[in-house]
């Protein structure tokens, strides 16, 4: 039976982008996204989650009709997917325990209610990981993940660009005549490299709940460091995993603040003031050790 991990993690996690749109903003014309105050990229947690349970799902390549796991086991199934109906994934906490949902109420026992979200908790990752709304008509509660990221932002200012792109077709015949039509792209820059930073939390007293286990986050890391591998398109350019520092506490509550923790991991320019970053080469990432607190571990991906 898998075990909850015991330890509070804290992480700091480095990633790269060239010639591309690590996140579109919908709302802009699908330019990337930027803080307005400081003109850095910006990448949501929603769109870094997105990936993860991408690569969780390639890796694990868990069908939603699997068979439902046995009691003490945890399932790979990704509950948020693309074109998915929650209901219907919902659903199956009932028919697990052959209860009939009443719309929008959770059952009337409460021995009843914490089965079906543990049920979830067992057979989905992502609602293991990141936690879950899932007060929809067919009503399997709510749950908190041990796992909350921030937005990751770019060391550096960013120029969003937008490019015209000809295609040498048309749509419709009416359109015949064109030969050929005109299109968008979006990018954070032609050629400069923007190196962004992301920083995220793990809380063991919340994995006792969902039952994260070590297999999860040994998971969870692993797609960190390798989700873009399988994730390339034009429109992304070229994304890769830098560097990961997971900052592994003592005890399950913590054995120093996170913010210090973060304070000890930055980024040293070494190009001139007033210079592209061309390359990851032209930063330095350094962390001080020496004001890292006994009873917190430091852990370095990849291991150099």
């Amino acid at each position: 039976m898998a075990e909850p991990i015991k330890n509070r993690y804290d992480f700091v996690f480095f990633f790269d982008v060239k010639n591309g749109n690590p996140n579109g903003d919908p709302d802009a014309g699908n330019m990337p996204r930027i803080d307005p105050d400081t003109s850095r990229g910006i990448v949501s947690d929603v769109c870094l989650k997105r990936k993860i349970r991408n690569y969780v799902d390639l890796v694990k390549g868990e069908e939603i009709d699997d068979p439902d796991v046995a009691e003490g086991e945890l399932g790979y199934k990704i509950y948020v997917q693309e074109a998915a109906v929650l209901n219907d994934r919902n659903r199956k906490a009932y028919v697990h325990y052959d209860m009939k949902p009443a719309s929008k109420k959770l059952p009337k026992a409460k021995e009843d209610q914490l089965k079906v979200t543990k049920f979830m908790c067992d057979n989905f990752f992502d609602i293991r990981a990141f936690g879950a709304v899932m007060t929809t008509d067919v009503n399997c509660g709510q749950v908190r993940g041990p796992i909350q990221l921030c937005f990751a932002e770019s060391v550096d200012p960013v120029l969003p660009l937008e490019m015209s792109i000809t295609r040498m077709a048309v749509t419709n015949g009416k359109d015949a005549e064109k030969e050929k039509t005109m299109g968008r792209k979006q990018s954070v820059g032609y050629d400069p490299n923007r190196l962004y930073r992301a920083e995220g939390f793990i809380s063991a007293a919340l994995a006792e709940k969902t039952g994260f286990s070590q297999e999860d986050l040994d998971l969870f890391f692993e797609a960190l460091m390798n989700m873009f591998e399988n994730d390339r398109s034009a429109a992304r350019g070229l994304m890769a995993s830098r560097k990961l520092f997971a900052f592994k506490h003592e005890s399950k509550l913590g054995n120093a603040p996170a913010h210090k923790l973060f304070d000890a991991v930055s980024v040293k320019r070494l190009i001139e003031d007033g210079a592209e970053a061309r390359a990851f080469s032209d930063y330095e990432i350094v962390v001080d050790r020496a004001v890292i607190p006994e009873g917190v571990e430091l852990l370095e991906l990849p291991v150099e």
